[in-house]
């Protein structure tokens, strides 16, 4: 089995989440209580606990090409089409980014497409796509 990673984050309403992981994102459910709920977020498990008071605070962000990135976020790496796909659903369901789609280090090593907006909770998503897979990682 691949390597797949786990990751708990905190949510205001179980119904919203799932509205917005299920049905816009398209991210299959799995388990669930009554205080949780667990999603298959692009082959990874992300599990959202609902508790209100983890959202007292505003969250810190940094500045990147200009723009100020959320310090704490997380997201997906699609395919180039699959990215694209996402980003038309998104403006579709007229998503309000926090850092609009568009396109780092143009015919750079490293050419990504990239896109920052909020769930219903306010936790902060970026999906980003490489128009060359084996950069990824590359520095």
């Amino acid at each position: 089995m691949a390597a797949v990673f786990h990751l708990a984050y905190p949510v205001k309403d179980k119904e919203q989440t799932r509205a917005f992981y299920a049905e816009l994102l398209g991210c299959a459910q799995g388990r669930e209580a009554e205080s949780w709920i667990d999603f298959d977020f692009f082959g990874h498990q992300v599990s959202f606990h609902v508790k209100l008071e983890a959202f007292h605070a505003n969250e810190p962000t940094n500045p990147v090409d200009g723009k100020e990135v959320p310090v704490r976020h997380f997201g997906a790496v699609l395919g180039w089409e699959q990215w694209h796909d996402l980003k038309d659903r998104l403006i579709d369901a007229k998503t309000d980014f926090v850092i609009d789609p568009y396109i780092r280090f143009k015919g750079e090593t490293g050419e990504q497409a990239t896109m920052f907006f909020l769930d219903p909770s306010g936790n902060a998503l970026e999906f980003k796509s490489f128009k060359d897979p084996s950069q990824i990682f590359a520095v």
